[in-house]
């Protein structure tokens, strides 16, 4: 992008980023991302969801970004494109870069001799690398970061502060792992015998892929045996448990207190709500929506949207409506009772 001097960028610059139609004065300076109800001069809003389509009329920003659909709902200057949110996830991210600091190892870490550590990494305060560890170019580790033995950081890798990664760990290029998470602790396997419980040793790793995002205090199990494998471009949110042998397909996005037990093979371009929560040994077909709270029992061969969470009702509501649900089952057998034959009239 050409540089200057002039604070922001322009307009038809951001047009070119991301792939978007440009309507109206292409000079003008954008200096940082806004939503439509609080931007200001020198912003660029956007609008994606049509209940915020009033708010085109108003706003104070310097310029938006609309679907041709929205176009002529206001004169301001304009980035046209099918769709809006993608085009400003790619503005927001050229005008609020993450900042990158400079390459080298902190003098209260600890790096181990025999770690290979790429001159252009950055490894911040009181982080630990394992021995026989490796990380790539342009790696960021936060501070107090542990990084276990024989672990893999690829190139571009962003941990920030308090991660854990187990031995043996693998992370692809340009992933983002998230404050205290935890990558590889030991998968819940016991097996009882006479009333108590044995451990199981964990000895697969956990794998992921490119272009993962982990939120924070996320937790993920390493595999019993074999490995547990995030797929590339996987989305997780904040505090989701993915427990040991799990297969996350590339490109599933996965909301916040989701959890997932055991060898659960989730499919690609998958997406799943909120504190959903999905039973072991389980396969999610590619494509599958799961609505926020659904429990999952039983595996899920064609793609769909499923839900299971009762909708919020009046507590009054509630207490009417599950007093019949607990007399479902009465019911039927009465039902079933009155269709045999002799006991209708049809048949006798």
């Amino acid at each position: 992008m050409p540089q200057s001097s002039k604070p922001g960028v322009r307009l038809a610059e951001l047009a070119a980023h991301a792939g978007a139609r440009l309507d109206g004065d292409g000079d003008i300076r954008i200096l940082r991302v806004a939503t439509l109800e609080n931007a200001g001069p020198g912003t660029i809003a956007f609008l994606a969801n049509r209940r915020y389509r009033p708010q085109l009329a108003t706003t104070s920003a310097a310029a938006v970004i609309v679907a041709p659909a929205d176009a002529r709902a206001t004169a301001l200057a304009k980035l046209i494109v099918d769709n809006p949110y993608a085009a400003f996830a790619r503005v927001a991210a050229l005008l609020h870069p993450a900042p990158r600091p400079a390459p080298g190892v902190h003098p209260t870490a600890h790096v181990d001799p025999s770690a290979q550590v790429a001159r252009t990494a950055s490894i911040a305060e009181f982080v630990v690398i394992g021995p026989r560890t490796t990380v790539g170019e342009r790696t960021m580790v936060g501070a107090h970061c542990v990084v276990g033995a024989e672990a893999v950081l690829g190139a571009d890798v962003r941990l920030h502060a308090g991660v854990v990664l187990y031995p043996r760990s693998v992370v692809g290029p340009r992933s983002v792992i998230h404050a205290g998470a935890v990558i590889g602790a030991d998968g819940f396997g016991i097996a009882e015998e006479d009333g108590r419980w044995l451990r199981i040793p964990q000895v697969g790793r956990v794998v992921i892929g490119a272009d993962v995002d982990i939120g924070a205090n996320t937790t993920i199990d390493r595999g019993a045996i074999d490995d547990t494998v995030i797929e590339d471009d996987v989305k997780l949110d904040n505090q989701i448990q993915i427990g040991h042998n799990c297969v996350i397909g590339a490109h599933t996005a996965i909301a916040g207190c989701v959890g997932i037990a055991g060898s659960t093979r989730v499919g690609r371009h998958c997406k799943i709500g909120g504190a959903a929560m999905i039973s072991g040994h389980l396969e999610i077909a590619d494509g599958t929506v799961i609505s926020g709270a659904t429990g999952v029992y039983d595996s899920i061969h064609e793609p769909g949207i499923y839900t299971s969470a009762f909708p919020a009702l009046p507590h009054r509501e509630w207490k009417y409506i599950a007093a019949h649900v607990r007399r479902l089952r009465e019911l039927a057998r009465r039902i079933k009772a009155l269709e045999r034959p002799g006991k209708t009239g049809r048949d006798g």
